[in-house]
């Protein structure tokens, strides 16, 4: 059997854990293994961009000035040559900023800008001596090295353009039609992939102290986190523990999360039908144990007594066999109502979902019949009074039940002329179906309980089963959202009434 030792606080403090080091574990592959890749990638795309706009814009008069700030915005080199490899214009992202600061020195009184007739690039015939990787072909302007390999795959015809991807440079080229070329121009653009490599450095050594710090600070966070977390539901664990018994602590209220909240709310429902399963079956031992023992001990006795006294006598053994069988019957009554009754308690009241529209006249007609042609051997006579047209929405065995019972229950309890009254009415928006016995009636403090569930025959002196008939009628009438009482005169009879909504 394996043992579990991870408590609950203890197993989300891992996973906080876990959770963080995997968020530092992908910021450093991120940041430092494949930033070099990453932005080397976005830097020739970034070229390509720069060059079909160029390419785009090739026969504007301002196509200068947008070279310019192409070079600038992106950190590239581009030169516009013609097909000969000779210099028509060049640019990097420091000449815009070089041309603005001579134009600001020349409109300042005083200050005259030296060697005004050079620009960033100078002039064709002088262009960047100092600029690395750029060599001289004869009289032309310098270019960078890599430039006679664009060159060269451009006029070889393959392609309408070319790139080249080195170590440290990514260099494309390709054609353009620049103002003051007749036969076309070659455009070159280029830029340095290292640049990010610093960076790179200092990001490392800025994540390692970022991600220490973060690492202690997370741990500490998410014991927090997990404490926080596990408390509300030690509490609710603990609570549990106790449910149905006298330790149990209702009303604790978590406030943490409507989850939680929720499940509280449950576990106090549950103590309350756990206290209530624990009062029924104490009343089902204390006021059913009796019935049951009774028709039990009467079976046996009289099976005895067939046994040993009256086998051989036929009229005295098949009076005992008789009341073996009433006996029977009896018990037989009693566990029916018993478990006809934990049904309904069962029932969640979603029943009323399902429920169809009923004729209640011609319901209480046709049960009032079938009752008065079981009850001729007793010579019940019923009297009745019922209204037709009137409809409710029902279930129609369970409303046959609850009449039948009560009607049951006025035949034990009706005057000695064995008489009572079945009648259907319509009153302020209601059915009221009411049953009447002409008996002694019920006291004031009778008619308070008459309705309990076990309360039996031997407190009302009557001809009861468990005590469960009228408890069945009231659980019935109240699962069609209606409400049942009792009227009653002593001396003079009782009328118990069923009332359901329209």
């Amino acid at each position: 059997m394996k043992i579990k030792t991870m408590t609950f606080k203890k197993k989300l403090w891992l996973y906080f854990t876990l959770f963080t080091a995997f968020i530092f574990t992908m910021l450093w592959l991120f940041q430092t293994v494949f930033l070099q890749g990453f932005y080397n990638g976005m830097l020739i795309k970034n070229t390509r961009n720069v060059a079909e706009e160029i390419v785009e814009n090739g026969s504007d008069e301002q196509i200068n000035d947008i070279i310019d700030r192409l070079a600038r915005d992106n950190s590239v080199l581009v030169f516009v040559t013609d097909k000969n490899g000779n210099l028509l214009y060049g640019s990097d992202e420091y000449k815009e900023i070089q041309n603005n600061l001579d134009k600001g020195k020349q409109d300042k009184p005083g200050i005259k800008k030296e060697n005004d007739d050079h620009d960033f690039l100078k002039d064709k015939d002088d262009l960047a001596n100092d600029r690395p990787n750029q060599k001289k072909r004869g009289n032309r302007t310098e270019l960078p090295d890599n430039f006679d390999d664009i060159y060269d795959l451009l006029l070889s015809g393959s392609s309408d353009s070319a790139e080249l991807d080195m170590e440290g440079l990514f260099a494309y080229g390709t054609y353009i039609n620049y103002p003051g070329s007749e036969d076309g121009a070659i455009l070159y653009v280029s830029t340095t992939k290292d640049a990010v490599g610093s960076s790179v450095r200092i990001i490392r050594i800025q994540l390692i102290w970022v991600t220490v710090i973060s690492l202690v600070l997370g741990f500490i966070l998410s014991w927090l986190l997990a404490r926080k977390f596990s408390n509300p539901v030690d509490n609710l664990s603990k609570k549990a523990k106790h449910l149905g018994t006298k330790e149990y602590e209702e009303g604790i209220n978590c406030s943490f999360c409507l989850e939680l909240d929720e499940l509280n709310e449950t576990l106090d429902e549950t103590n309350i039908k756990l206290n209530r399963s624990r009062e029924f079956q104490m009343e089902l031992l204390s006021n059913v144990s009796h019935d049951l023992r009774t028709p039990l001990t009467m079976i046996k006795g009289y099976a005895e007594m067939i046994r040993d006294i009256s086998w051989e006598n036929d009229e005295d053994r098949n009076s005992d066999v008789q009341v073996i069988i009433k006996e029977a019957d009896r018990l037989t009554a009693l566990v029916n109502e018993i478990l006809e009754y934990s049904e309904l308690q069962s029932m969640t009241g979603e029943e009323s979902s399902e429920f169809e529209e009923i004729e209640l006249s011609e319901l209480v007609r046709s049960s009032v019949e079938r009752f008065e042609k079981l009850s001729r051997p007793e010579n019940i006579t019923i009297e009745k009074d019922i209204s037709g047209n009137i409809k409710i929405k029902g279930d129609v065995s369970r409303l046959e039940r609850a009449l039948y019972n009560l009607m049951d229950n006025a035949v034990r309890h009706t005057g000695s002329e064995k008489n009572i009254r079945v009648s259907l009415s319509e009153e302020n928006g209601k059915a009221l179906v009411k049953v009447t016995d002409f008996g002694n009636g019920i006291s004031e403090e009778e008619s308070k309980v008459i309705w309990d569930r076990y309360y039996t025959s031997r407190q009302r002196k009557g001809k009861g089963v468990s005590g469960l008939g009228l408890a069945i009628v009231k659980q019935i009438v109240t699962m069609h959202s209606g409400s049942c009482y009792v009227e009653s005169t002593e001396g003079e009879g009782s009328t118990f009434v069923m009332a359901f909504p329209k």
